[in-house]
């Protein structure tokens, strides 16, 4: 099995200048569309992702959408408990319940660095905009995975 960690790209400025927008609002910046663009195109190229799960924050959802567009076909969860500031255990547990042999799970920093962390028993290490990170298992337990593959988009 395969677990694909993939951070969102590139949003807006937290607090918005314009002092109505939350944090789950956050919109991704065009900057942000070009690097989930980069890295959708290459988890597609070299993996076949067969379910996605994403955080319900607009910025990894519009990230997930690059996802989408080169495979339509594959199906959506929305996970509550991936968001910044959620227990990455709690989190781990839940995607361990979902069927799939390459799941790709799109959220944020933090919880996706320590979500790797438990997978690998490794320490915490933070992930730039847009990166994805592959992890091989038998199955999802912490300290059961190995990194197999990393991408960074280009900085354009």
């Amino acid at each position: 099995m395969k677990i694909i960690l993939m951070r969102h790209g590139q949003a807006e400025d937290y607090p918005h200048p314009d002092g109505n927008r939350s944090d789950s609002a956050r919109q991704l910046t065009e900057y942000g569309r070009q690097q989930a663009a980069q890295t959708a195109a290459y988890i597609i190229e070299h993996y076949r992702p067969d379910h996605f799960v994403v955080s319900p924050y607009d910025r990894a959802q519009q990230t997930l959408a690059e996802l989408q567009a080169r495979a339509p076909d594959v199906p959506v969860s929305v996970q509550d408990n991936i968001t910044p500031s959620d227990d990455a255990h709690a989190a781990l547990i839940a995607l361990g319940h979902i069927e799939a042999n390459c799941l790709v799970v799109v959220c944020h920093m933090s919880i996706i660095a320590n979500i790797a962390s438990l997978l690998t028993g490794a320490s915490p290490e933070a992930f730039s905009l847009a990166e994805a990170r592959v992890f091989e298992m038998e199955f999802v337990m912490s300290g059961m995975a190995k990194e197999s593959d990393r991408f960074v988009p280009m900085q354009l």
